[in-house]
């Protein structure tokens, strides 16, 4: 691949936005660190650390968004300040975070989860009760309220039962949520299989029911980022190396869509796309964007 296509010439109009960002939110896989399939042996990415006290210094809050449900977002952000980033708790999401402003604004009660602590934590803390994926009609018959949702995220131990008792959940009225609808993630070793769009695909096949994402590229985890932030999110900048997830994010919130090819997208990741469809500005990592912002402060 060409080099020349691993970069893009910040504009005049890129600069002055970039100088005038009031909120940073970075993808995390990819982005800011990279580990194994399961987010273990996580190592910050060159210029992360780095990055971060840059941004911190400027006094702009930033999050961490991840896609990633297999943990909750204090422990993220406990492992990211074990890999040497400063992450406070408060300043990690993932899509349950989100989850929970969408699941609070409909006025759900109960939500079944297929997936593990990671995605149903965050649910509880919020006052929602989370029910288990039940037996052949266990949803039905538990004696408790049904599922105002079903709520998919990472979640290896998938079973047939699992599955039978969504799609009942999802039959009795049950709306049907997917933490991330991305078929891979970066880790060190390549791409990673995610499982949240597999099971949702079932589900969904069997049911014919309709689905919404809770995290990337979905304009709702945008907005609660942005939210966390306490800026609008066209005062955002996005930065991220997911060519799904990030810079569509950014487009749909009309926030700066930065992307970085140290993870799933590549040098030509973008070129296939209308101009007004790719990033604002295309850099081989986060190195390179401190490198860029440092100028100006």
């Amino acid at each position: 691949m060409s080099e020349r296509h691993a970069v893009s010439e910040p504009t005049g109009d890129v600069r002055e936005r970039l100088r005038a960002v009031r909120g940073w939110i970075f993808d995390m896989d990819g982005t800011l660190v990279l580990g194994d399939r399961a987010n273990h042996g996580l190592a910050p990415l060159p210029g992360a650390t780095q990055m971060l006290a840059w941004v911190r210094e400027q006094g702009l809050p930033y999050v961490v968004l991840t896609n990633g449900t297999n943990r909750s977002p204090a422990h993220f952000a406990s492992v990211l300040r074990q890999a040497g980033l400063d992450v406070a708790d408060g300043q990690m999401m993932t899509p349950a975070s989100s989850a929970v402003v969408m699941f609070t604004k409909r006025g759900y009660k109960t939500v079944m989860v297929l997936g593990g602590e990671g995605l149903a934590g965050p649910l509880r803390e919020a006052g929602i009760a989370v029910v288990a994926p039940s037996p052949a009609d266990g949803a039905r018959h538990s004696g408790g309220p049904p599922p105002d949702a079903v709520f998919v995220g990472w979640f290896p131990e998938f079973t047939m039962p699992a599955l039978e008792a969504a799609v009942r959940a999802v039959q009795d009225g049950a709306a049907l949520y997917s933490a991330s609808e991305t078929p891979f993630f970066a880790t060190a070793g390549g791409r990673a299989l995610g499982t949240s769009r597999a099971i949702s695909a079932m589900i969904r096949s069997l049911t014919g029911c309709r689905l919404t994402v809770t995290g990337k590229p979905s304009l709702d985890a945008l907005r609660a980022a942005a939210a966390r932030l306490g800026v609008p999110a066209s005062a955002v900048a996005v930065v991220g190396d997911d060519p799904l997830l990030e810079v569509p994010m950014a487009h749909r919130g009309k926030a700066l869509a930065i992307a970085v090819a140290t993870g799933l997208g590549g040098p030509d990741a973008y070129d296939h796309l209308p101009v007004a469809r790719r990033p604002h500005l295309r850099l081989r990592g986060v190195d390179e964007l401190l490198s860029l912002v440092s100028e100006g402060s």
